[in-house]
């Protein structure tokens, strides 16, 4: 059973300990699927991106058509007081969301002015990066904008990752490579993808079939400005199975190597290590 314990979430007004429950069953955002949210980072004493991670989920907001009710300086001031509630030193999710109370006239679309903010914060920690991850392939495909709010960060485009991170650990894997409408390497069920070879790093061309994440952004700005060759292109599975190495971006675990991708080992290899220190030193210049 799951420990909520270290928990801290505000929400109209207050600060409450553990998981208590916020929606009812006719809320919009439990029965339809409206939530948006974003995630950010507290460790070693640092809080990278949090002001960029705020922001987008104010883009979110307006994507599903709910109304954004905090400024980014106001969502900054609560996590700098929830994080207080917290160890120096704990590894901390940081998850501001905005939820739809109710679907208005309609029976489908939410009412924005029934919005309302929430911001958790709970205790969990990195994944060690010396382990890393196995990957494979994924059957599920990500949807195109047309059918999906790709551009959010949205409650309703997890449920076809989780059913991918599902199979691919009823595999025997961690984690899979989902890819997009035509059959191009999205990104994993979690994060963002990279690869190097031959001293060059690609990742997929973000063409709108996943999300540009935050750390995505930032470890191609410092790789690039560490004068490495970064090249967002069209990526097949054969690349990554060709791949000297392979590794994933995103807010859970920042830089993660990947070990193996199907029955193929891989190495913790110097582009890894050297985007993983980067992301470090950015984030303690902050």
């Amino acid at each position: 059973m799951a420990d909520w314990s270290q928990t801290h979430t505000f929400l109209d007004g207050e600060w409450f300990e553990g998981n208590r429950p916020v929606l009812g069953p006719r809320s919009h955002a439990f029965w339809l699927g409206s939530s948006v949210f974003d995630g950010a980072r507290a460790f070693e004493g640092v809080t990278p991106d949090l002001d960029l991670h705020c922001a987008r989920l104010n883009r979110s907001a307006k994507a599903m058509w709910l109304k954004p009710l905090k400024s980014v300086e106001e969502m900054l001031e609560l996590t700098r007081e929830g994080l207080k509630k917290f160890k120096p030193d704990a590894e901390l999710y940081i998850r501001p969301t905005y939820f739809a109370e109710t679907s208005g006239a309609g029976a489908v679309a939410q009412d924005p002015e029934s919005t309302r903010f929430l911001l958790t914060i709970y205790e969990t920690p990195l994944p060690d990066p010396s382990k890393g991850v196995s990957i494979t392939r994924s059957k599920m495909v990500k949807p195109l904008p047309s059918m999906a709010p790709i551009e959010a960060k949205a409650g309703c485009l997890y449920p076809n990752n989780a059913r991918a991170l599902l199979q691919a650990r009823a595999d025997g894997f961690d984690n899979c490579v989902m890819f997009d409408a035509l059959g191009n390497v999205a990104e994993t069920a979690t994060a963002n993808l990279f690869i190097a070879k031959d001293g060059v790093v690609k990742t997929p061309v973000a063409n709108g079939a996943f999300l540009n994440g935050i750390t995505r952004q930032r470890v191609v700005k410092l790789l690039t400005g560490a004068g490495d060759l970064v090249v967002e292109a069209t990526l097949g599975y054969a690349d990554l199975e060709q791949a000297d190495e392979i590794f994933m971006a995103g807010n859970f675990g920042k830089v993660t190597p990947v070990n193996r991708i199907d029955g193929r080992a891989l190495p913790l290899g110097p582009m890894f290590a050297k985007a993983r220190a980067l992301y470090w030193d950015f984030a303690h210049s902050r």
